[in-house]
């Protein structure tokens, strides 16, 4: 019995999703897959994977519509919590991750500790580039911590240390909300660097304009949070750590 799962969220990554997975289910821990709401041929895969042979390891949850990338996070967290799960290390479906970089993230592992997977940014659009360094310099600003990559979606979280789900936002801008949070709440957030790799195939839900706008706006709350909330609690933890 192991206590540590691996959570995948998807919508509409048939092109890449049963390489991604079949390379997950290689690494031997749990996989729970959030279908949220795919619309191609997502679920037939799904059920082709999850076969009589593979249902110990492989879990399916299913939104009947999209919801986004946050809520489909939300929905795994509370499935492990209720599992018995004390650890997830989360990846994408659209191939961008290496399934074999796991077990780096899993050396790091500790009760207070997110392990934040880093990718190398050549190779990425100029726009997620850019959305990313945006991120990375508020993110410092807000928690006096430099992380240098706080977009990525390839991380290990202690699940009972996490703050209330509650903080997270339902599409892109949830993962960056959940940093935020378990930083002013005193967790080790860990770098580690990862393989990245963008396959012809690949299908990406980033909306360029719509999610950036929500991860500015987002930015601008976290600007009265981190004066109201963030700061004074990073200064009260240094003066009586």
């Amino acid at each position: 019995m192991t206590d540590t799962v691996v959570i995948i969220p998807t919508y509409n990554n048939a092109g890449t999703l049963k390489d991604v997975l079949g390379r997950c289910l290689l690494i031997g821990l749990p996989l729970v897959v959030v279908d949220d709401g795919s619309t191609d041929d997502t679920k037939s895969i799904l059920s082709v994977i999850a076969g009589p042979d593979r249902q110990s390891l492989l879990t399916v949850l299913t939104h009947p519509k999209n919801m986004g990338k946050g809520a489909a996070l939300k929905t795994a967290f509370k499935w492990a919590r209720e599992n018995g799960y004390s650890y997830a290390v989360t990846l994408d479906s659209d191939g961008q991750h290496y399934p074999e970089d796991i077990p780096l993230l899993l050396a790091h592992k500790g009760e207070r500790t997110i392990v934040v997977g880093s990718r190398t940014t050549r190779g990425a659009n100029a726009g997620g580039s850019f959305a990313n360094r945006f991120s990375n310099f508020w993110f410092k600003a807000y928690t006096g911590i430099n992380l240098p990559d706080t977009q990525t979606g390839f991380r290990l979280y202690p699940l009972a240390s996490l703050p209330s789900l509650r903080v997270m936002g339902a599409r892109y801008e949830a993962e960056l909300s959940l940093l935020l949070f378990s930083a002013w709440n005193g967790l080790r957030l860990v770098p580690v660097q990862v393989r990245v790799n963008y396959p012809e195939d690949r299908v990406s839900h980033f909306r360029p304009f719509r999610d950036f706008m929500r991860i500015t706006l987002l930015n601008i709350l976290c600007l009265f949070m981190a004066i109201l909330y963030g700061w004074p609690r990073i200064l009260f933890q240094k003066l009586f750590r």
